[in-house]
Parts: structure tokens; sequence; C-alpha cells
């Protein structure tokens, strides 16, 4: 089993991206570790820390239900130019293919978010 994140709507023909539940928990944790603090620490997965302590744009992301829910066209719209520099801020590594998968996926995720904005259509976890 898996999830998929995905325009809300019809067309067939929009971008998508999935993991597994695992994937994306892995996912998760390194772009909270990017954003300086640890996914198992925080309310909801395993640790006391709440919310409110952190402060990133990416919360709604980190902080989200796997497998039912979306996020808003501002919310995503608010999430992009994070997503963008931490893709930025990291170039091209061929000798390491966990991070190498870390930055593509930010990168279908970046695509995937950018459609929604622009269709002014939720993301969609599914």
């Amino acid at each position: 089993m898996g999830l998929m994140l995905c325009p809300a709507g019809d067309d067939v023909a929009s971008p998508d991206i999935s993991w597994s539940h695992y994937g994306f928990n892995l996912f998760r944790e390194w772009l909270a570790q990017v954003e300086g603090f640890a996914l198992p620490e925080m309310v909801g997965f395993g640790g006391k820390r709440a919310w409110s302590s952190i402060t990133t744009t990416l919360a709604p992301l980190l902080n989200h239900p796997d497998d039912t829910g979306d996020l808003t066209p501002i919310q995503c719209m608010a999430m992009l130019p994070r997503l963008k520099e931490i893709v930025g801020e990291r170039p091209q590594v061929v000798d390491d293919p966990v991070l190498q998968r870390r930055i593509n996926d930010t990168r279908q995720l970046i695509a995937v978010m950018k459609y929604c904005v622009d269709k002014g259509v939720p993301l969609d976890f599914c």
C-alpha cells in the first residue's frame, strides 16, 4: 500500500507523486531534518514537541495525515519557495543515491504543487 499526492479533480494528465507510506515518512523526516528538527520528536509522530514550537512553511505537509485530506492552493503556494530553496541548496549528488532520491522527490512535489496553484485546486492525499 502506498499513497499518492495529486491535484484534486479528474484531470488524468495532471502530475502526481507517490510513495510507500514508509517512503513518505522517510521523505518527511528528511525535510524536517533540513528544517532543523527531528520529526519523531513531534506530537503525532511519537514525540511531545508541539508543532507551534517550530517555524517552517512546510508544517502543513509535515504534519498531515498520510492518506486523507488535502492541502489548499494557498498552502501549496506558501511552501513552494522553501521547497525550491531546499533543492537549490543541494547540488546534484551522484554519489549519494538517497540524497538524490530526496531531491528528485522534492522536484516532483514542486511540480505537483505548482500545478495545484496554477489551476487553483487542492493537493489531495490519497
